[in-house]
């Protein structure tokens, strides 16, 4: 099943641009299964080999008998995982706890829907059995492994045409010292001690849905964290993707093709969490969303990160650079170069639908979503520009990214929703560079001295970015309100009133969060240092405060003087500290 794979240039084009079409998906899941398969083949020639290799055996087995059993286990979200998981190190194999042997309840689940013999020895996970895409046993005692036994459809049932649904008709047994309990004849319905994995399905148009709601993998949560229960899942699957089908057929047609897996996610405190691996095509984890709406947009979000991980198993679209710690607007923490593009692309998924749900509906709706559209293209607009700076791009990488540029700009936007996202845009850079960026102590030190001389600042100093260390909250509840209310401001407040603000508490942030907003709303001399050096202007603000007396500098005459401009010219500041007219209106 492993084959050579080509993008054609056509097709990546239609790709880097946000889209691509169910072929170019059925091509990139394609080469995922080669990948798994090449996983596969790296695990069975190391040193945790003989830990897979049985049920590496039955896999083989199962694709003689039925390709199509074999295709659905190694397409699954489990099979990547697991794959990418047992082909690194493995400290475990000497000692019986190797993960590779969790191939075996896969290899059983292929068996099962395939209705081919089999008995295979599956690990037990603190007394539950689980077999990913089809269930979950439980209560099984303090035993490491059970014996999976599934016996041939043919036998279980003479002249038997194998054309029932995957795994029913079959007999399916778990043997344990002293017990043997059987799996309900339909392993779809539930039994003793086991709960199926559910599936969804969604019909419109023509245009179907069939995707697992998948519990039954040890390394997932499990479905008695989830919020909402599978009938609950199903009644709003079938909401989104009417909404899909309708709204965005081009994309519906590529989930069609792609969409493996949903897995539920527990709810978290406020709002609704997705992610996706890289490593499981087509899965998308997600808490309960509550509405239709969200469902839809959580789903196009996703996948693209699905299409993105695969295309990047075909091409290089950039060097490494293991030190490199991006901004990225949607994001809180600093990113890698790669998840710098994801976010990239992720945000193409969003802009679709942002942009279908501002053309119409009730006005309150509209006006929601013309508000988003514009939020989503401005983070979309600053991460490509991030990027195009940041990264080292392949020839492959920067035609990626102009492509996807490309989608961004195309979107138009009303005048004033795009004003005042840019104001949230640049106010919350400011912000980020104040919790992540740290310039040279010295070479603040000695721009101070360039300032009391009355000297020109040269070029700036390079800073660094600190890397985040665990899971990482939002700037605070100051700059959360702070970016309300310029839905609501036609303009941002007099950058001179807002640099008064920060010069009388220079440690809020979102004082300085306003500051840089105000600055780049009026076009002041300096916007561009405020809103992408931030930290430097703030702490050369301190060093200055903290030896010129009553009079704080001005953090405005600060910035246009680091970015040589007027300030600059006609001489950044007298060494007494004392405040210079600007020249700026207040208006």
């Amino acid at each position: 099943m492993i084959a050579t794979h080509v993008i054609p240039d056509p097709v990546f084009d239609a790709l880097a641009a946000g889209e691509g079409g169910p072929e170019a998906v059925r091509l990139l899941r394609q080469a995922r299964r080669s990948r798994n398969l090449l996983l596969l083949r790296r695990i069975l020639d190391g040193p945790c080999g003989p830990a897979a290799a049985p049920a590496a055996d039955l896999l083989a087995r199962v694709e003689r008998a039925d390709p199509a059993a074999a295709r659905g286990v190694i397409d699954a979200s489990s099979f990547g995982t697991w794959a990418a998981r047992a082909a690194g190190d493995c400290p475990a194999h000497r000692h019986g706890g190797c993960g590779a042997r969790d191939l075996a309840a896969l290899a059983a689940v292929a068996a099962v829907r395939a209705g081919t013999g089999a008995e295979i020895a599956v690990p037990v996970h603190e007394g539950t059995l689980y077999l990913p895409g089809l269930g979950t046993a439980t209560r099984l005692g303090p035993a490491g492994e059970a014996l999976v036994v599934v016996t041939d459809r043919r036998e279980a049932h003479p002249g038997a045409d194998g054309a029932r649904s995957p795994g029913h008709g079959c007999r399916v047994e778990i043997r344990l010292p002293g017990e043997v309990r059987p799996l309900p004849r339909d392993p779809g319905r539930e039994g003793h001690d086991w709960q199926p994995v559910a599936f969804l399905e969604a019909r419109h148009r023509g245009l179907a849905l069939r995707l697992p709601l998948e519990t039954a993998d040890p390394r997932l949560p499990s479905l008695d964290t989830a919020s909402a229960r599978p009938a609950a899942w199903q009644e709003l699957l079938r909401s989104a993707w009417r909404l899909l089908v309708d709204s965005h057929p081009g994309r519906a047609e590529e989930l069609a093709a792609g969409l493996g897996a949903i897995v539920p996610l527990p709810a978290p405190a406020r709002g609704v969490t997705s992610a996706t691996s890289r490593h499981a095509f087509g899965t998308v984890l997600a808490s309960w969303p509550a509405d239709p709406d969200r469902l839809a947009l959580t789903l196009l979000h996703e996948f693209q990160h699905s299409k993105l991980s695969a295309l990047a198993d075909l091409v290089t679209l950039h060097e490494p650079d293991g030190r490199a710690r991006l901004y990225a607007p949607w994001r809180p923490d600093p990113r890698p170069p790669a998840g710098l593009l994801q976010g990239i692309y992720a945000h193409l998924g969003d802009l679709s639908f942002w942009q279908q749900r501002s053309a119409g509906r009730t006005a309150p709706e509209r006006t929601d979503a013309v508000w988003r559209l514009a939020l989503t293209r401005a983070q979309a607009e600053r991460g490509v520009t991030e990027a195009a700076s940041r990264l080292r791009l392949t020839r492959l990488g920067a035609r990626f990214l102009d492509r996807a540029a490309q989608t961004v700009r195309a979107v138009r936007l009303d005048p004033g929703p795009a004003r005042v996202a840019a104001r949230v845009e640049a106010g919350t850079e400011a912000v980020w560079r104040l919790r992540w960026a740290v310039p040279d102590g010295t070479a603040v030190k000695q721009l101070a001295e360039q300032w009391r001389a009355g000297l020109p600042a040269g070029p700036l100093p390079p800073g660094d970015i600190r890397p985040a260390a665990g899971p990482v909250a939002g700037p605070g509840a100051e700059f959360g309100r702070w970016a309300a209310r310029q839905r609501g401001a036609h303009r941002a407040p007099p950058a001179r009133q807002t640099a008064e603000a920060v010069a009388a508490g220079p440690d809020r942030l979102e004082r300085w969060a306003a500051l840089a907003a105000a600055a780049a709303e009026e076009r002041l001399p300096g916007a561009a240092v405020l809103r992408r050096r931030t930290e430097l202007v703030r702490d050369l603000h301190h060093e200055l405060a903290a030896t010129a007396g009553t009079h704080p500098p001005d953090p405005l005459v600060l910035a246009a003087w680091l970015a040589g401009g007027p300030a600059a010219a006609t001489g950044a500041g007298p060494a007494t500290g004392e405040p210079r007219d600007t020249g700026w209106s207040a208006g």
